[in-house]
């Protein structure tokens, strides 16, 4: 079976991070998700504001992360993959912000991924396309910031992993970052052979692929090889939900919102090895703290199901 992995989010908490990572291996994974962006909101950047977490030396940011890691290793769970806070630039922000986002956000997330031994760190490509004029003047900023971090991604052994996004304008949801699979292959290959180092991946999301239309099937099987990480969850096809895998409907015979048999194609395609990861955070409180456990192992259910369909 292909390992299952979720995020840490709502199920592995500061205060006692053993406590959850033992949760998330009784209720059937052996990988996790560390949600790194939770310790600096989107929400709050966009907002043009910050916290003081990342002002912390890299010293003190070990420290406060040494019982989660610990945590992690006594439950035997292998964190694969984490989000890089983001966004990564505002277009709303001024040089101090993005500066402070690039220099040090972005370098210590890299340190912490480090730290945790993570093979492989999320970063969203910059929604730029509308204020710049193209897809193509957007992908050079993005680049430009994948190019800051490779040198750091070579040394430590870490793939930084760009996903597809969508964006809004006027009220409608539009394809954002990385929506083109063949642009994207042509991308990292570019960038891998300048680096002479697998530092750059892909991270397919399941739940923003829905929502801009994305075949399943035929993005998957394009990326190949270069896939390396996964984002599943569901959603009803016009707000990014995050809840668990055939959850919404397109009709009263139940046809699901989301291809997952595209989806599980795709993986069967390209022989994917890697894990089954669920971005499903809101899910856990969204249901009764009593249920936590059972929603756990439901979620992990499913991507047992989905294991045996990719096999």
């Amino acid at each position: 079976m292909l390992p299952l992995g979720v995020q840490t989010k709502n199920a592995v908490n500061d205060e006692h991070p053993e406590e959850g990572f033992a949760l998330l291996a009784r209720t059937g994974f052996s990988c996790a998700d560390f949600s790194l962006n939770a310790y600096l909101l989107n929400s709050t950047l966009y907002q043009l504001e910050r916290n003081a977490f990342f002002d912390q030396s890299i010293q003190e940011l070990e420290q406060f992360f040494t019982p989660h890691r610990n945590g992690a290793g006594a439950a035997g769970i292998t964190i694969n993959q984490m989000h890089m806070p983001y966004p990564n630039y505002v277009p709303s922000g001024d040089k101090t912000l993005n500066d402070y986002l690039r220099d040090v956000v972005a370098v210590k997330s890299m340190e912490i991924c480090a730290f945790f031994h993570c093979p492989y760190i999320v970063v969203h490509g910059f929604k730029l396309a509308r204020f710049l004029g193209s897809e193509e003047v957007e992908w050079e900023q993005t680049e430009r910031f994948l190019d800051f971090l490779a040198p750091m991604a070579k040394e430590m052994g870490i793939t930084v992993c760009i996903e597809n996004l969508y964006d809004g304008t006027g009220g409608h949801l539009v394809e954002g970052p990385c929506c083109n699979a063949r642009k994207a292959v042509e991308r990292i290959e570019r960038m891998n052979e300048k680096y002479h180092s697998e530092v750059l991946g892909f991270c397919f999301d399941t739940g923003h692929a829905n929502l801009v239309g994305l075949n399943f099937e035929e993005f998957i099987t394009t990326l190949g090889s270069h896939l390396k990480v996964l984002h599943i969850h569901d959603n009803d096809g016009v707000r990014d939900l995050h809840q668990v895998p055939f959850t919404f409907t397109k009709t009263r015979e139940n046809k699901p919102s989301t291809d997952w048999e595209g989806f599980v194609s795709g993986l069967k395609n390209i022989g994917f090895k890697g894990t089954l990861s669920f971005e499903t955070a809101p899910v856990l409180s969204s249901f009764p703290g009593e249920m936590k456990e059972d929603t756990l192992r439901f979620i992990a259910r499913i991507g047992e199901y989905f294991s045996a369909c990719c096999i």
